[in-house]
């Protein structure tokens, strides 16, 4: 049985996201960088202000305000193209 649908209000989010198993999911400075650009991209197709954020090795923190319910279409695209990005990447 597919989960429900997430509540999306209008107003303020603190956005919470980890690595698996704590792993690092920056590992250099051109990760940092391409999260970045994704994140002030996808923010900007999707009408989003993004307040504040911090980048550690193995989580990010956002504070963002959506005037939408595009909450989850945000996000997914993030995650999702990050995590493209970090597997194409060559090791380190």
């Amino acid at each position: 049985m597919p989960r429900k649908p997430r509540i999306e209000i209008v107003g303020y989010y603190h956005i919470i996201n980890r690595g698996v198993e704590q792993r690092a999911i920056f590992k250099e400075t051109n990760d940092y960088k391409e999260f970045e650009e994704l994140m002030c991209f996808y923010a900007k197709s999707y009408a989003i202000t993004i307040h504040n954020y911090c980048l550690m090795s193995n989580h990010y923190h956002i504070l963002i305000e959506i005037q939408q319910a595009n909450l989850s279409k945000f996000m997914r695209q993030l995650n999702m193209n990050y995590a493209i990005y970090f597997t194409k990447r060559p090791p380190s």
